[in-house]
């Protein structure tokens, strides 16, 4: 995994786990370019890193053609909003952006002989049938739902991914990541966590969709950092899951993060939103067997850390 002065591209670079990518590499020496058209990214999320001399952040629609001069070992394709209130607020932008970005950025791997790394989903199985979800399920995605801008724009990356591989022989990985949280979450972008946080610590009531039945497994962004990382270097070119197998319910996520942000926050209920999936939960025996990885931090400590960072931003 000698990674001493290789070139990496991060698309998204200025997002959640973008800028989480760029802080690795340029750990392991790399010389790191961000891109990102700064949608729903944030400079403050990689300012610590641009005195650097082996860092240079680009603002770049990558739906757009890239022209890029030097050499590249790894494109890593993060480019995407990601959560339910940035995609739906973006659909247009989420299609192009995993249609043309995915097929412009899987171009310049072809050209650089570049290995390329394509950010997927747990969305690609969308409200699943098969439980767990394992890699060789198909899902059961409704194809013109308010979701589906998210949904099918990432099994097109698939697809187009997997064609470069087989047609122009590109050296591809691709990851499908459940639900990941941290710090540099927006602590407005919808998604579960940073919502109860957010209502947590302005003891405002934790607002729980349906009757909070409903299932996710949450992982902790420096294991998926890990699990990315593991997966660049491995040799497996079809999706791979990384996620935490540990599963929840709604309802008991809401009440620990009561308990852990000790707040005075009630628990309300609101309507089930269109096509949201009822459980998610990864098999991870793919990347257990070929890549050594398992998730290490425990849903408490890493929401210990969460809370403390959005309480300090």
């Amino acid at each position: 995994m000698e990674m001493k002065k290789k070139t990496v591209i991060v698309t998204g670079g200025a997002g959640f786990l973008g800028s989480h990518l760029c802080d690795r590499f340029i750990q392991e020496e790399c010389k790191v370019y961000a891109i990102d058209n700064l949608i729903t990214g944030n400079l403050k999320n990689i300012a610590h890193l641009g005195k650097n001399k082996d860092f240079e952040f680009i603002k770049h629609d990558i739906s757009k053609e890239l022209r890029f001069k030097n050499k590249v070992d790894y494109i890593l394709d993060f480019a995407s909003p990601a959560s339910p209130v940035d995609y739906l607020n973006f659909p247009i932008e989420t299609l192009q952006v995993g249609s043309f970005g995915t097929y412009h950025m899987l171009e310049l791997a072809k050209a650089k002989k570049a290995r390329f790394f394509l950010a997927s989903t747990s969305e690609v199985y969308g409200d699943p049938e098969v439980h767990p979800q394992k890699e060789d399920y198909w899902g059961n995605v409704n194809p013109i739902g308010p979701r589906s801008c998210y949904d099918e724009a990432k099994r097109f990356a698939e697809a187009i991914t997997m064609a470069y591989h087989r047609h122009h022989k590109v050296d591809t990985r691709i990851i499908r990541i459940f639900n990941t949280y941290g710090p540099r979450m927006r602590i407005n972008d919808g998604r579960v966590v940073p919502n109860f946080i957010h209502q947590a610590l302005h003891d405002k009531p934790l607002t729980v969709y349906g009757h909070g039945n409903q299932t996710r497994s949450f992982c902790f962004y420096s294991d998926l950092v890990e699990g990315i990382y593991r997966l660049l270097h491995g040799k497996i070119h079809t999706p791979v899951n990384i996620g935490n197998p540990r599963e929840f319910t709604i309802l008991e996520f809401a009440k620990l993060v009561i308990k852990m942000a000790k707040t005075k926050s009630k628990i309300v209920y609101k309507p089930l939103p269109t096509d949201d999936p009822k459980q998610r939960k990864p098999n991870i025996g793919l990347a257990q067997k070929h890549l050594g990885w398992n998730p290490k931090v425990p849903l408490e400590q890493g929401l210990k850390e969460t809370i403390e960072w959005f309480e300090k931003n």
